[in-house]
Order: C-alpha cells, then sequence, then structure tokens
C-alpha cells in the first residue's frame, strides 16, 4: 500500500527540524569562532535565528541577521561567496548523507515584528482597539 502524500504546504517533520537546528548550531559555531577569513564578516556578529531543509534534507535555507541590523545587504552576499566551504564545515560537524547546498536570506522576523509593534501602538487602531463591542446579536432587538 502506498504513502498517503502530504500537501505541498505542509509542516516540517521532525527530522527536517532536528537537523535544521544541528545546522543552525554548526553555522553558529563557525560564524562565532571567526573560522571564515573575511574582513566584511569577521567585524560582525551574527546571528543564525533559523534553518529551514527541503523535505529530501539536501537544502538548507538559512536565515541570518547582522547584530544591529547594519550591513544586512553585504551580510548575505558575504556568506555566499562562502558557501562552499561553510557547506564543508558544516558536513565535518554534522553527519548526514547529503551535506545540504546552503543558502543565506536576510531574517526579516524583526523588522516585521517591529512593523506589527508600530502599527498596534498606532493612535488609529489603539482607539479602534478600545472601543467597546455593541450588542453581540446583530442589532436584533429582542426585547418587545
Amino acid at each position: 500500500m502506498s504513502k498517503a502524500r502530504k500537501p505541498a504546504g505542509r509542516t516540517p517533520s521532525q527530522r527536517q527540524l532536528r537537523v535544521g537546528e544541528l545546522v543552525r548550531h554548526a553555522l553558529s559555531e563557525i560564524l562565532t569562532r571567526g573560522e571564515i577569513n573575511d574582513a566584511e564578516l569577521s567585524r560582525l556578529v551574527i546571528t543564525v535565528p533559523e534553518v529551514r531543509l527541503s523535505p529530501d534534507l539536501k537544502v538548507a535555507t538559512c536565515y541570518v541577521m547582522p547584530l544591529g541590523g547594519k550591513d544586512q545587504d553585504k551580510v548575505a552576499k558575504a556568506l555566499a561567496r562562502h558557501a562552499a566551504f561553510l557547506r564543508r564545515e558544516v558536513a565535518h560537524r554534522v553527519q548526514l548523507k547529503y551535506a545540504p547546498q546552503l543558502r543565506f536570506l536576510l531574517d526579516e522576523t524583526f523588522a516585521e515584528s517591529d512593523r506589527i509593534t508600530k502599527l498596534l501602538h498606532d493612535p488609529k487602531v489603539a482607539r479602534d482597539l478600545a472601543a467597546p463591542v455593541e450588542g453581540g446579536d446583530g442589532g436584533s432587538g429582542g426585547d418587545e
């Protein structure tokens, strides 16, 4: 009997999550120890908040963010230049059948949460949130 296929927008499997964390820890260790010889990267502190793996574990999308949010575009480009070195180093630290191809993207979650916080503190939105909800029955005055 064949396995039931999950839809394309499925949640990651337990294995994807576990391997993603292992890759994230390996990348964080490499970056904090300064094992990359790059002038741009050596002067920055880079965080790796999340790594998402493809279902076949062959492609790892690494979300990175420089501390303080400075030089974001330079960080992603510099890490992409060193992707082959980082892939080899991750392969040495994480025992997998295939070393995943590393893709680096900027982590936008901090900027997005900041935007939502500003929206919630906007006077118009605060006024709407503070307004009491009138009659939960849609205004069909049942008291005759």
